[in-house]
């Protein structure tokens, strides 16, 4: 009998590239950073969770602390909570392990074949993505209101989301509009 994750896997095609999104949608925040779980690790790169893992084990040299970390009780009970894909760990005995962004550069040097390339890839681009926008709305509070850079840097923000949230966002047009596009 297969497994919830071993059909999961086998659902995503892999002939179809990992998009940002597709990494978006699964990044959450745990311990103040955004972080992948190991299910959906295994997911992205189209093999079984129990593959991943043991990709770790045997090289925990290249995972020192602060590169994974395992989920206590509490933290599971609450992704479990708030994240609906993730029900599937509701029952599970083993505590799922979190990879931090330098995780999963490492993970990248382990894993081999063009979907992990490609998996990588957006991995990559998604945290970059992430990163840049940070920055870009801790510029916006150091400018004043009203002023060219502000407009530039709101531009730019709208620009951004638009390209780690998805297309639906129209970044031509004035703040109104893109607020009530958030609607």
């Amino acid at each position: 009998m297969k497994s919830e994750n071993e059909e999961r896997v086998k659902s995503v095609a892999p002939h179809i590239p990992v998009t940002t999104l597709d990494v978006e949608k699964r990044t959450i925040i745990l311990r103040n950073q955004p972080v992948l779980l190991d299910c959906d690790v295994a997911e992205l790169y189209g093999v079984r969770t129990k593959e991943v893992n043991q990709a770790v084990r045997n090289n925990k040299q290249k995972f020192p602390p602060g590169y994974i970390f395992q989920l206590d009780q509490n933290e599971k009970e609450e992704v479990v909570k708030i994240f609906d894909h993730l029900n599937r760990l509701k029952f599970s005995k083993v505590a799922p392990i979190a990879f931090t962004e330098r995780g999963l550069y490492m993970l990248a040097t382990i894993l081999k074949g063009e979907r992990a390339v490609n998996t990588t890839l957006a991995i990559v681009d998604t945290f970059v993505q992430i990163r840049e926008l940070a920055r870009t709305v801790e510029s916006l509070q150091n400018v004043q209101d009203g002023c060219e850079q502000q407009k530039g840097l709101l531009h730019r923000t709208g620009a951004m989301l638009a390209e780690v949230i998805g297309q639906n966002l129209s970044t031509d047009s004035t703040e109104t509009e893109i607020e009530l596009n958030f609607a």
